[in-house]
């Protein structure tokens, strides 16, 4: 028999399993006395089954595998109270260690930041379509909320790039902000609304694992596709041209920006943006050789917005064709309840997109999230970062405020400024506050040029060519899912690339469920382990016996392809032992270990396999079959089908069944 048959799997290298392993004794002794010393187990008998209580252990570990009720258990009501007010608002738990080295830590970390955040939220609402001062109103109640009720020390809250790019894109499909201002304005709060709703309800039904389903390749593509279009799209301002398209793609941008070479470039608004683009990569550049100096290229915005405001005012470069913010509205966020619609054909625009925007924000700030809590080694809880950010953006959509969400760049600024706690997120309310209150008249000379220089170099850092490069090495399927999104977003729009990102992992799931791995097994010498053959070429197969490992629960969507798989491996060897005159297959023993769950279609297809081996005159064995599928096969009498004396607990009591004076040659 053939000692190599190329299968459609890399078995993991691991060790041999503890019920298969031989200490070193059994391993010198001659194959006949290891045979005679080695005891057959038998498979256990399943216990009367408890349908109730199965589906009960189910449902409670697929939605609260945590146990969130755990530690009110045995406690009095007053104990009860105060860990559910602990459980709905964290500060509440670590309010009571806070002390004053706490305190000047999230200072210096809230200043910071918040010298970021204030030149980043002009541009992001820019990129969202909106007036500035909605940028700077995202930035003050959001974060005050997500203090009281997110699990994260680090993340910084606010508008971010792609977020924004997103809203702003899929709003004006429906409505123009250029011609009808109030109604776009209106969509974008309702849209607000609806994200809030969309992340409070998923995680107060503890349905965060859906956001799993956007594979991490899916996001590094869709990420890096929508850095180059909203960077392509700064074109606009940092290049001073007045006319351009309204569509996305790169084909339209830069058709758009050549055509408007000779009458549509201002050298002026050029001189500024390029220049201030340049200083803003090049302060980067130094805190990310020095990590000592992080302070540099996160100071680097708000020093290049007060140059160039107070540039263009001495100089009057607004009269010469340099485009300004030219007003923002002073004071704190007006109240806009009355302006979301709860009525009409726009609830369900607003519910459309509000829906794929707070998905999209969920899974970027639950990633940031536990990006830092990995670092730091502490616990963030999904399900409360949801409703933390549902509800955020649900209250900010009744203040003027559009969807925030975790930003990586502050966060990490956040962290690199030795923050504490979430209170880092207050002192940068409060600075956000002081800004609308005092300070926002001097951004009217700010240049739409430097906030496009800042747009710029803070989503060039979105373009992960490392990441692709390990994805590639990894997985050629997922570097598929990547480069679909990427593509996507740059070729066409920005929601046709996350459509994309998402069919793409979706894809990958129903490929891998329904054709899952099938693997010959050979016997390792002098043990009785036996692994894949094409992984290790000195095993060899049994005379006489084919056993084949399926990789994989046996569902209705694969239990065809398994049963046909494992015919056609039958098939092929037959030929090949014909070939070389062998003596023909007798056993075949399915090694089930990797089979977690099975399905009626499953059993199915067991009995149906059962039945084209007998046809063959080959006798059907299970080994190593797990407890859900050992119930299974009980309660559906397939047992009786095949015979209790043809389900081994391993591979090598089955062969020592069959074969028991098998020795190695």
């Amino acid at each position: 028999m053939s000692k190599r048959i190329k299968d459609n799997e890399a078995d993991i290298r691991s060790g041999p399993s503890s019920n298969q392993q031989t200490n070193s004794a059994e391993r010198v002794l001659p194959q006949q006395q290891q045979q005679q010393a080695y005891q057959v187990h038998k498979v256990g008998e399943p216990a009367k089954p408890q349908l109730f209580e199965e589906f009960s252990a189910i449902m409670k570990e697929t939605f609260f595998s945590d146990e969130p009720l755990r530690a009110f258990k045995d406690q009095t009501k007053r104990r009860k109270l105060v860990l559910g007010l602990q459980a709905l608002f964290p500060i509440f738990g670590w309010v009571r260690d806070y002390n004053l080295s706490k305190l000047r830590g999230d200072v210096i970390a809230g200043l910071t930041i918040a010298s970021l955040c204030i030149p980043q939220d002009l541009g992001y609402a820019k990129l969202a379509n909106l007036p500035s001062e909605n940028g700077l109103y995202s930035s003050f109640v959001p974060p005050l909320i997500y203090a009281f009720m997110g699990s994260s020390r680090d993340i910084a809250i606010g508008p971010v790039a792609v977020v924004s790019l997103l809203l702003g894109s899929l709003v004006q499909n429906e409505v123009d902000y250029k011609t009808d201002a109030d109604d776009y304005l209106r969509l974008m709060l309702t849209a607000t609304f609806f994200a809030g709703v969309t992340q409070l309800t998923l995680g107060f039904l503890r349905l965060g694992f859906l956001i799993d389903f956007l594979s991490h390749a899916s996001i590094v593509g869709f990420m890096g596709g929508a850095a180059i279009t909203i960077s392509l799209q700064q074109l606009k301002g940092l290049l001073g041209i007045k006319i351009f398209t309204k569509k996305p793609d790169i084909v339209s941008v830069m058709r758009s920006v050549f055509s408007a070479v000779h009458h549509g470039w201002n050298w002026q608004t050029i001189l500024i943006g390029v220049s201030f683009l340049a200083f803003l990569l090049l302060t980067k550049y130094i805190g990310k050789k020095n990590k000592k100096l992080f302070w540099v290229p996160a100071i680097a915005p708000l020093i290049s917005v007060i140059l160039s405001t107070f540039f263009v005012y001495i100089t009057r470069a607004d009269k010469k064709g340099v485009a300004i913010v030219y007003k923002i509205r002073p004071g704190v966020n007006p109240p806009s309840a009355h302006l979301i619609y709860f009525t009409g054909e726009n609830v369900m625009k607003g519910f459309r997109i509000g829906s794929v925007a707070g998905m999209v924000a969920l899974t970027e700030g639950v990633a940031i999230a536990r990006t830092f809590a990995g670092i730091k080694d502490y616990e963030v809880d999904g399900n409360k970062e949801m409703v933390a950010m549902g509800t955020m953006n649900i209250i900010g959509s009744f203040t003027s405020c559009y969807v925030a969400t975790g930003s990586f760049s502050r966060s990490a600024v956040n962290y690199m400024a030795g923050c504490h706690t979430a209170v880092s997120n207050i002192v940068m309310s409060l600075v956000v506050l002081l800004t609308l209150e005092l300070i926002t008249p001097i951004f009217k000379y700010t240049p739409n040029a430097i906030l496009a220089s800042i747009i710029i170099s803070a989503v060039l850092g979105l373009i992960d060519f490392e990441a692709m490069k390990l994805i590639w090495k990894i997985d050629k399927f997922d570097f598929v899912a990547c480069m679909g999104a990427f593509f996507g977003v740059v070729f066409i729009s920005v929601e046709i690339g996350l459509l994309l990102a998402v069919s793409i992992s979706f894809a990958k799931i129903l490929l891998q469920v329904t054709r899952p791995r099938t693997t010959l097994l050979g016997k390792l010498p002098r043990t009785n382990v036996y692994r894949n053959i094409q992984q290790y070429p000195h095993a060899t197969q049994i005379p006489g016996i084919l056993i084949i490992r399926v990789d994989s629960a046996i569902y209705f969507s694969n239990s065809n392809y398994i049963k046909e798989r494992i015919l056609r491996w039958v098939t092929d060897e037959e030929e090949q032992l014909k070939e070389k005159s062998l003596p023909k297959i007798e056993y075949l023993i399915v090694e089930m270990s990797p089979v977690t769950d099975i399905d009626t279609s499953g059993i199915h297809a067991l009995e149906e396999l059962y039945r084209s081996l007998q046809k063959r005159k080959i006798e059907l064995a299970l080994a190593n079959p797990g407890t859900v599928v050992i119930d299974k096969i009980h309660a559906s009498e397939f047992v009786d089908l095949i015979g209790k004396g043809k389900i081994f607990l391993s591979v090598a009591d089955a062969i020592l069944t069959f074969a028991p004076h098998h020795e190695e040659p």
